[in-house]
């Protein structure tokens, strides 16, 4: 039997990415995906890969900053599959770099909004549904930065600590109600907020970061989550598990 058969699972920044590849992963364990992205042809392209390999998935437009939109997506799923067992709240963005005392406003109100906000709107509507279905899990996708700091990056340092304390109350809260909260820290991935945007120097930067001497992929994270929404981890919630080539060892 597939470890997720025939439970319905969300995924938030599902159009590309961790996103993607955590929806991709869940499908070939049984799971009915609802991709949910602002990226419309980057979400209906997940679907499609989905689908491809005989796995059942549809797209929801949405922007998780949006508390209205996170209610849509919940909506979604119930409306079409009938039941939510599972979410993955992995949207999120970089942001500007800049020193505290130079952080563009706007800057913070976005990554704030989007990276913890959005984790929350998502909770929020994910675990009314969740309960009634009988029970379940969920995976906030925080980062390394959850648990230190780095220079120029403030508000999404803020924001992933947020998530993992955010995390930590909400699996004590639901603990006895059958539903099981964890957090998970990705090291440096190679996905599209990295590539887009960094030169080929900079990358070997951050991968000399790692220990093990190289940046992670989207799929070793993907994995990470899928033992942590699975039964196989049925005695663990509230934690923070980091996938990071020992960065966070040094």
């Amino acid at each position: 039997m597939k470890n997720l058969e025939n439970k319905i699972a969300i995924v938030t920044g599902a159009g590309s990415g961790i996103g993607r590849a955590v929806s991709i992963l869940y499908a070939q364990e049984g799971a009915k995906i609802i991709v949910a992205d602002i990226d419309e042809k980057g979400g209906i392209e997940t679907v499609i890969q989905i689908k491809v390999k005989g796995g059942e998935a549809i797209f929801i437009k949405a922007d998780t900053a949006k508390p209205d939109d996170c209610k849509k997506v919940v909506d979604g799923a119930l409306k079409e599959f009938g039941a939510l067992h599972i979410a993955v709240n992995n949207a999120g963005i970089g942001g500007p770099v800049s020193p505290v005392g130079e952080y563009p406003i706007e800057g913070w109100d976005k990554v704030i909004s989007i990276n913890l906000s959005g984790v929350f709107y998502g909770l929020r509507y994910q675990i009314p549904a969740i309960l009634s279905s009988g029970g379940g899990s969920i995976v906030n996708v925080a980062s390394i930065l959850g648990k230190v700091g780095v220079r120029g990056s403030a508000a999404y340092v803020a924001a992933k600590h947020g998530v993992v304390g955010l995390t930590e109350a909400a699996a004590l809260e639901y603990a006895d109600k059958k539903i099981r909260i964890n957090s998970i820290g990705p090291g440096y991935i190679v996905t599209p907020l990295l590539t887009n945007t960094l030169d080929d120097a900079t990358m070997k930067t951050l991968a000399d970061l790692h220990p093990i001497g190289r940046l992670g992929t989207a799929e070793e994270v993907a994995e990470l989550a899928l033992w942590l929404n699975s039964d196989k981890a049925s005695f663990v919630t509230g934690s923070y598990y980091n996938v990071d080539g020992g960065y966070l060892a040094q």
